[in-house]
């Protein structure tokens, strides 16, 4: 049964449902599907933030041949389950080994299809939350379906009809059932290496086969009652247009008038991608936890595939605006996750706790959804497991757990230090990563901000002061005669030599180098802005960002930096940590230099093609920056329950919230040329101001812009209407409608 609200906004979208049917069919999948230098994305086939996910697997869109079609997928870019592989000769070692190649390739959000060259197989797939449907078209009339457990399991078939199976993959399984539209006969098949093939052939003459399957992370039991749940008998065409008018559904949440159709290709497109992760993996009121092995009943969906350190600065609080009720699910889902493994996850994949990256920044999370009015959830164990992580955690990347010796070092000391060029590794804990002084001390020093914020929700005083102290940490790594973050030793001396364009691989830095992380301080650009000399002095500095060079040839710098992509200047676009810096000119009192990059950006790295991500897409993380921004508006500080008015692209963007209200985003005289705004009416009061909060979208209302093609320089100009910009501020201040 759905909520009152739920109900409203499903009635909403039928009201517009005209409109609404129209949006899936600007999604391109295959955006993005070559990476400059990274992983593409994958033009993956499913539900919004469902289970079963599935792309042909091949190494990227341009790739000739498709290696197999898998039942489901791990998750982007961590393997796939179950491969299948329609051919129609007999089976032999060699038919698994040799890829297809291919032609006829279509993907949308709920429907794919492609055509093998030689047999002429044509292969089509559409999904529900926990199942999937094949279809396989034989022309030569000789149709079979080879199935492969690539990581260790079984594949007893049940009949003529009837195949199960289970993989076991990271200390769990997965588990199939999955029934033929018509009678099969099974043949095991054994290839070295690859344990667990079944060949399967139908009745010669079969020239149309049909497979339809449930996938369980509980039982092979449950795999099939969720088939006959969520495809009891309806045929591939009905659960295709199923697929469908539930993407319009969610995609019509947002409708957008003006703009080209490019420009509308490439924002439903990115709106899907931001629907990728996490994916509720909740059976019949059951989950799975990887976190201790057990099955447990729930009333709650339990979410999981959160690549934190990715998701937190725009995925997260995009689906906040969109679905507060599933995102305290999410938060919740962690929750869960503390409570059974004793830490708080990094980055919460479907086997558990995937120790990737640095830095604590599920409290930044939680912090933003409950400041944004997202209260459904147990704050007080969130804060409680943060805290912990925090406290009494390692910071060391890649590694989640008690603290060491080089975490007493930065409790004690105030920053995590580095070792000197060519001095050998003394903690074991640290891997190939290596210690990433630099963003470690910087990124935990903005976490825990949020967790101190976290600690005033809960009424822990004594946390707070101790945490908003630990806040200020980002501050022992400045160097005040180059105006740089710098690592320095357990001795307190600065590493040198270093050069801050070309040395930041994880010795000393991570994904990206000096330059990158003289921004990074999103919780505090005020106590930025004093160390750098100055307002003045700081945006100098900022505009120098986009103006330096490379500091070397291309492939001696990506040779160094290979995250560091897109770059404009030594700003990375195609790297996370780079979102938020176009919106330090709002704080600097030149928000027409914000709107005059981010323009720039977008136009220069999000095209509608296969090179249209300028990195690594992360799940959404990429997509949802782009949602942001060509609606106009961006959350610079995940945490603080306001959002800074860039440059729409659209002429006007409504969306309807799930409390039955409307926000309507109205740009008048956007185009290519005209990207300033002029001026600011929220519900029919002038603004000075250019950011607004997000009490004021969730009320409802409109924003009404006008845009030219010069900068208006007064517009929020005036340091008393600067965005909230100092680690000292509260944002429980900000909760409220503007005045």
């Amino acid at each position: 049964m759905k909520s009152p609200s739920l109900l409203l906004l499903s009635l909403c979208c039928l009201a517009l449902a005209p409109h609404a049917l129209a949006q899936v069919e600007y999604v391109d999948p295959t955006i993005g599907g070559v990476g400059f230098l990274l992983e593409p994305t994958r033009p993956t086939v499913s539900l919004p933030n469902s289970m079963v996910r599935m792309y042909p697997v091949r190494a990227d869109q341009i790739a000739d041949q498709i290696n197999s079609f898998p039942l489901s997928t791990i998750s982007h870019r961590l393997g796939e389950l179950f491969w299948m592989k329609p051919f129609d000769a007999d089976a032999n070692p060699s038919t698994w080994s040799a890829p297809s190649t291919y032609d006829q390739d279509h993907t949308t959000p709920y429907y794919y299809s492609t055509r093998f060259d030689d047999s002429l197989i044509q292969t089509e797939f559409t999904p529900t939350a926990r199942c999937g449907y094949f279809r396989f078209t034989f022309p030569s009339g000789k149709a079979s379906v080879l199935f492969a457990n690539r990581q260790g399991g079984s594949l007893p078939p049940q009949g003529d009809h009837v195949l199960t199976g289970q993989e076991n993959f990271k200390d769990m399984s997965a588990y199939v059932y999955g029934e033929f539209s018509a009678p099969v006969t099974f043949k095991p098949e054994t290839v070295a290496g690859k344990p667990g093939f079944a060949a399967i052939a139908t009745t010669p003459g079969q020239k149309v086969l049909e497979f339809r399957y449930g996938i369980s992370y509980i039982s092979i039991a449950q795999a099939q009652k969720n088939l006959e749940h969520e495809i009891p008998h309806d045929g591939f065409e009905a659960i295709k247009a199923k697929a469908k008018d539930r993407w319009n559904e969610v995609l019509g949440q947002i409708q957008v008038q003006g703009g080209t159709e490019t420009q509308k290709r490439i924002f439903y497109t990115s709106l899907y991608r931001s629907y990728e992760r996490m994916i509720n993996i909740t059976e019949d009121g059951h989950y799975y936890s990887a976190w201790d092995h057990q099955v447990h009943e729930d009333k709650r969906p339990f979410y999981v595939d959160c690549w934190i350190w990715d998701m937190f600065r725009s995925l997260e609080p995009l689906q906040t605006l969109l679905n507060p009720e599933m995102e305290a699910d999410k938060v919740e889902s962690y929750v869960r996750m503390y409570e059974q493994s004793g830490w708080m996850p990094r980055f919460a994949v479907l086997w558990g706790t995937h120790a990737c990256m640095n830095g604590n920044h599920a409290a930044p999370w939680f912090a933003d959804v409950w400041f944004k009015g997202v209260r459904n959830f147990d704050v007080t164990k969130a804060f409680e497991g943060v805290r912990k992580n925090s406290l009494e955690g390692t910071h060391i990347p890649w590694q989640v757990g008690p603290k060491c010796g080089l975490d007493d070092f930065y409790n004690e000391k105030g920053y995590f230090p580095a070792l000197d060029r060519g001095e050998k590794e003394t903690e074991p804990l640290v891997t190939v990563e290596k210690r990433q002084p630099v963003p470690v001390t910087m990124e935990n020093s903005f976490d825990d901000w949020a967790i101190a914020q976290l600690a005033r929700v809960v009424n822990k005083p004594a946390d707070y002061d101790l945490l908003l102290k630990r806040a200020g940490f980002y501050k022992n790594l400045f160097r005040a005669d180059n105006g740089f973050f710098w690592p320095k030793d357990t001795s307190g001396k600065w590493i040198e030599p270093l050069d801050p364009k070309l040395d930041g691989e994880r010795d000393f830095y991570d994904e990206n180098n000096a330059y990158t992380f003289n921004w990074n301080v999103m919780h505090d650009y005020d106590g930025l802005f004093t160390l750098l000399g100055g307002r003045e002095k700081a945006e100098t500095r900022l505009d120098d960002l986009f103006q330096e060079t490379l500091g070397a040839n291309k492939y001696t710098f990506w040779h160094k930096l290979p995250d560091s992509t897109g770059m404009a200047g030594q700003f990375s676009m195609g790297n996370e940590p780079s979102f938020s810096i176009p919106y330090i000119y709002d704080r600097l009192g030149a928000p027409w230099k914000t709107q005059k990059r981010i323009r720039m950006l977008l136009e220069s790295f999000f095209p509608d093609t296969l090179l249209g991500i300028p990195g690594d897409e992360d799940g959404g993380a990429m997509s949802s920056f782009v949602v942001w921004n060509m609606m106009g508006l961006y959350p610079v500080t995940a945490g603080l329950p306001v959002y800074d008015i860039a440059s729409p692209v659209f002429d006007s963007v409504t969306i309807q919230l799930h409390n039955g209200k409307t926000i309507k985003i109205i740009a008048h005289n956007t185009s290519h040329d005209n990207k300033y705004v002029q001026s600011i009416v929220l519900n029919g009061k002038p603004l000075n101001r250019i950011w607004i909060r997000h009490a004021d979208i969730v009320n409802g209302g409109s924003l009404l812009l006008e845009m030219g093609n010069t900068p208006n320089r007064k517009l929020g100009s005036d340091p008393a209407d600067f965005p909230p910009d100092s680690m000292t501020v509260d944002p429980m201040a900000f909760t409220t409608p503007s005045p």
